[in-house]
């Protein structure tokens, strides 16, 4: 069982890209941020949640190259449980932040806007979004 899981991961990773111990694989087709969320779970990942600063300029950079130099993508980060307290996939409270403040004071959007996106053409920052709007979005995978 556990090989299986690790020859389908290395086939992931084939066709997506490396970072650390993640492996990162892009979807074109838009979905709402819960279908991408279930896709990724479905495949045995979670959507793309960046750490760092480090993590989420890979991130940014894998999307330009893979989807677009303007696309937009869903992150495992939203604000559903609690207005204004941003938690990543598991619950857990994120520590790192990269929301856009030079043209927009985001995240802006109160109760109606409570998933993330990463915005290619913001340089990675990121922006509030209603949850139901379709975007593409990232997988990712750890390395095991």
């Amino acid at each position: 069982m556990v090989l299986c899981y690790l020859l389908y991961v290395s086939s992931v990773c084939l066709k997506g890209t490396k970072t650390l111990n993640k492996c990162l694989l892009s979807v074109s087709e838009p979905k709402n941020y819960h279908q991408a969320s279930d896709d990724c779970i479905a495949q045995g990942g979670i959507l793309s949640t960046p750490e760092t600063r480090d993590e989420n300029d890979f991130l940014n950079d894998y999307v330009r190259k893979s989807l677009g130099i303007s696309s937009e993508i869903w992150i495992g980060i939203n604000d559903m449980a609690n207005e204004g307290s941003w938690v990543d996939l598991t619950g857990s409270r994120i520590s790192f932040k990269l929301w856009e403040t030079g043209t927009t004071l985001e995240p802006d959007g109160g109760k109606q806007e409570n998933c993330a996106a990463l915005s290619a053409t913001a340089n990675g920052k990121w922006f509030d979004k209603n949850c139901k709007e379709e975007l593409p979005f990232v997988c990712q995978f750890a390395i095991v």
